[in-house]
């Protein structure tokens, strides 16, 4: 449980005052409209590069820019950030030189939507769902970074919204077109993953707002906005925050307002095949183990979340505990051997991840076997050693992946593949981070139910599925 002494009741009470005042009614906006859509998706021809722009291009999605550029199937026609011309976008402005740029994805949409095939956004999470919305809106073909969105029923419409317009998307959890990916597939098809019953995923290196102060009572105090930010675009569909340094550049990632945590940004890097291939779907309980200095602004300093799914399809019910923060590292079977990290996890900025204890992984637990694994496409091992062995001569052969993640997406707007990611199934991978992210806040156990898709146990939390209205002109991304 909670090591935070404010009592639950006080806690959600006094919370609601705050970020979550104004709670979106789920019988009010994103239902959608009955009847297929006009809008036709833009078509590629299969010896043909693929017009792309670019949106978000400083930190990660420099990195990310980078990647789609190097493929050699794409061409890149527009750039778009709402800090365009600072420090961190210089160089993929420079990389494109003549090449229109924007700082309002919408004026980018309103002026060249007929001359664009798809789109790359790497924004913060609480701005990937309007831009995604108005993308497809136009038969814009889309690939985002993950999660998919911020909020449950955000990553609900915007598969519905993928459905009615019939655009290929992709979520960018790049190890879903690595080993990781055909290894799994290869090995829950020929038996060798069978019967799960438990998983343990833990990220625990440091996060960027473990040096907070946990007992913080307000928001950040205003600073002076940059010369080169658009800030009220920057804020997109969440409520008004007057400008602070720490909202900015990555921090959005540490504040419930805008991020996800370290769920959210490790949970489809760690989880994606375990969620996918044994056919997991949504939860029907999160439970909040231990959450250590809870707070109603930004994430715990560490967090247990037990999600458990029920039996499915012949297979029996898993429970996946999730693990982060530097002093809750869980503990791992016997026969674990050594801890690897992969040396292809992507770096930010230049910035690579840092080995630690027990690096960014999973176990999974069957009823004949434990698999030992890392993240994004590591591989996984049978273990211990001497059941390896003994299993060595059964094991399939794995298949080379035919591209990596940002090719297939490209591959299959020109029609040769498909893509892996897809938001139908990275949407209800997303959703159950979303779910998660809600017990965080509430610090209490949810109970779901799958049918209706709907927080039976607790009022709050189930509004929390929609999360705060957006602000008034925002309104409109909501709408199918």
């Amino acid at each position: 449980m909670s090591d935070n002494k404010l009592s639950r009741r006080g806690f959600l009470q006094s919370a609601a005052v705050l970020g979550g005042a104004a709670l979106m009614p789920s019988v009010v906006m994103g239902r959608g409209k009955s009847g297929a859509s006009a809008v036709k998706p833009k078509k590629v021809g299969a010896n043909d590069k693929v017009k792309v722009a670019l949106i978000g291009i400083g930190n990660r999605g420099n990195e990310v820019s980078k990647q789609f550029r190097d493929t050699g199937l794409c061409d890149i026609v527009a750039l778009c950030d709402v800090d365009m011309g600072a420090k961190h976008t210089r160089e993929i402005e420079a990389m494109f030189p003549g090449v229109p740029k924007y700082r309002d994805f919408r004026k980018l949409f309103d002026e060249m939507a007929s001359k664009i095939d798809a789109v790359m956004v790497a924004t913060p999470d609480h701005s990937h769902f309007p831009i995604c919305m108005e993308a497809m809106s136009h038969g814009i073909h889309v690939y985002v970074e993950k999660p998919l969105a911020r909020t449950f029923y955000e990553c609900e419409l915007l598969m519905q919204a993928e459905k009615k317009y019939g655009v290929v998307t992709q979520m960018g959890n790049q190890g879903h077109s690595e080993g990781n990916y055909f290894q799994f597939k290869a090995w829950k098809e020929a038996g060798i993953i069978k019967d799960v019953t438990e998983v343990t995923a833990h990220m625990n290196n440091v996060r960027r707002w473990h040096k907070w102060d946990p007992k913080m009572m307000n928001y950040p105090k205003a600073e002076p906005v940059p010369s080169t930010l658009d800030w009220d675009t920057w804020l997109g569909t969440a409520q008004e925050h007057a400008y602070n340094h720490d909202y900015h550049n990555g921090q959005w990632r540490c504040w419930y307002d805008f991020g996800m945590g370290a769920l959210g940004d490790w949970g489809a890097h760690i989880l994606d095949t375990v969620h996918e291939f044994l056919d997991l779907g949504l939860p029907v309980e999160v439970n909040p183990l231990y959450l250590k200095d809870h707070n109603r602004f930004f994430y715990p300093m560490s967090s247990t979340l037990l999600f458990r799914f029920p039996e499915r399809q012949g297979m029996p019910a898993v429970d996946i505990t999730w693990y982060d923060g530097l002093d809750n590292i869980p503990a791992v079977p016997e026969g674990y051997g050594v801890s690897e990290l992969d040396p292809n996890i992507p770096s930010v900025a230049g910035g690579k991840i840092q080995a630690a204890k027990l690096n960014p992984g999973k176990e999974i637990y069957s009823k004949e076997l434990t698999f030992k694994g890392g993240s994004h496409g590591s591989t996984l091992s049978i273990i211990p050693d001497e059941k390896a062995k003994e299993w060595e001569s059964r094991l399939p052969e794995v298949p080379e992946s035919p591209s990596n993640h940002y090719a297939n997406f490209l591959l299959s707007v020109m029609g040769k593949e498909k893509p892996r990611s897809p938001f139908s199934i990275a949407g209800p991978l997303s959703q159950v981070f979303c779910l998660g992210v809600i017990s965080q806040w509430t610090g209490e156990r949810i109970l779901f139910d799958r049918q209706t898709k709907q927080i039976t146990n607790n009022p709050l939390a189930n509004q929390l599925l929609w999360g705060a209205l957006p602000r008034k002109e925002w309104e409109k991304f909501y709408n199918l």
